[in-house]
């Protein structure tokens, strides 16, 4: 028996305006790391390169570009 953390980042589900992953993918890669056995899977290129640069950054800064993406108003017009 395994479990697989899926880390989507933001997708159409999600809040904010920003560009987000389409959810069917999301859903596809998290199932096939699953049916794989693999204990983490991250969505999306956007979020896997956040993942991979928060090891680099302090929590501060990543708390805020989160914030920054995530709050109302926060897409393009």
């Amino acid at each position: 028996m395994t479990v697989t953390c899926l880390m989507p980042g933001a997708t159409d589900t999600a809040i904010g305006q920003g560009e987000k992953d389409d959810p069917k993918k999301v859903a596809r890669a998290g199932y096939e790391a699953m049916r794989a056995g693999e204990g983490d899977v991250v969505g999306g290129w956007k979020n896997k390169a956040m993942a991979a640069a928060s090891g680099m950054v302090s929590s501060e800064r990543l708390a805020a570009q989160h914030r920054k993406m995530a709050e109302p108003g926060s897409g393009k017009s």
